[in-house]
C-alpha cells in the first residue's frame, strides 16, 4: 500500500517524466529517422561533462554557472557534430561513439580523485528521479514549452545546425532532471516501438512514454529498487507490448 508521504515523492517524479516525455518522443522520431541513435548518449555525457567539470570546481549544484557549463559542453559537442555530419555522414554514427567513449572517459578522470566521484557518475548515468525538487518542475516545463514550440513551429526551418542546438538543450536539461539511462530511454523506445505504426504514432508514442514512467515509479516504490532503472525496464516492457499489438492488428487487418 502506497501511503500519502510516497505519493508526495511519486508525484513530481512522475509530471518529470512526463515533461521528459514530451519533448524527447518527437525528437526520438527524428533521431530514428536520421540514424544517429546514439546521439543522445553523446551530448547528454559531454552535458554531463560539463556539470562534473563545474561540481570539481567548487561551483553550487543547482546556480546559473553550473547550467552555464553543461549547456557550454552540450553545444560545443552539437557543433562538432554538425560539422563531422557535413563532412564524412558515412560515418557519422562511429563518430557519435567516439565523443560518447571521450565523454564518459573524461568523466571518470574528472571524478577520479573525488571521494564521491562513484556517487556522483551514478547520479548522472541512472539518476535521481525520485528526489526531484517539485519548485524546479514549473521552470524545465517553461523551457521544455520553448522548445516544444520551436520545434513544431519552425522544424522544417531549423536545419541541420538547428536541430543540433535545439537537441543540445533540451538534453542538457533532462540528463540532470532523470539521468543518461533515461534520456536514452525516453528517446528511443516510444520511436522504435511505433515505427511501423504510423496512423496516430505521436499519441502512441507518447502513450509509451507515459505509462512506463507510471508503471516503473509504481514498481520502485513497492519493490523498493533503484527508480531509474526500474523505469527503464517499464518502459521497455510497454514499448514491446505496443509495438507487439500494432504487429498482431497489422496480421488480422491482412487475414
Amino acid at each position: 500500500m502506497i501511503d500519502s508521504a510516497q505519493w508526495g515523492i511519486l508525484w513530481p517524479a512522475f509530471v518529470a517524466g512526463l515533461l521528459v516525455t514530451a519533448t524527447h518522443v518527437p525528437l526520438g522520431m527524428q533521431v530514428l529517422d536520421r540514424g544517429i541513435v546514439f546521439i543522445d548518449l553523446a551530448i547528454a555525457q559531454v552535458a554531463g561533462l560539463g556539470v562534473i567539470i563545474a561540481d570539481y570546481a567548487g561551483w553550487s549544484p543547482t546556480g546559473v554557472a553550473v547550467q552555464v557549463s553543461a549547456l557550454s559542453a552540450a553545444l560545443v559537442c552539437a557543433a562538432l557534430l554538425t560539422w563531422t555530419e557535413e563532412r564524412w555522414p558515412q560515418v557519422q554514427e562511429a563518430v557519435i561513439g567516439v565523443v560518447f567513449v571521450m565523454g564518459s572517459s573524461a568523466a571518470i578522470l574528472v571524478l577520479a580523485k573525488n571521494p564521491h566521484g562513484s556517487e556522483n557518475l551514478k547520479d548522472l548515468l541512472s539518476g535521481q528521479i525520485l528526489w526531484v525538487n517539485p519548485a524546479r518542475l514549473p521552470h524545465v516545463a517553461l523551457i521544455y514549452g520553448l522548445l516544444l514550440a520551436l520545434w513544431f513551429g519552425f522544424r522544417e526551418r531549423l536545419g541541420r545546425i538547428g536541430f543540433y542546438v535545439l537537441f543540445g538543450c533540451t538534453v542538457t536539461v533532462s540528463v540532470q532532471l532523470v539521468g543518461l539511462f533515461l534520456v536514452f530511454t525516453t528517446l528511443v523506445v516510444p520511436a522504435l516501438a511505433t515505427f511501423y505504426s504510423r496512423q496516430r504514432r505521436l499519441l502512441k508514442a507518447y502513450s509509451v512514454g507515459a505509462l512506463g514512467y507510471a508503471l516503473g515509479l509504481l514498481l520502485s516504490v513497492v519493490t523498493d529498487l533503484p527508480s531509474g532503472a526500474m523505469i527503464v525496464c517499464a518502459i521497455v516492457i510497454v514499448g514491446v507490448a505496443m509495438a507487439l499489438a500494432a504487429r498482431f492488428r497489422w496480421v488480422a487487418g491482412r487475414a
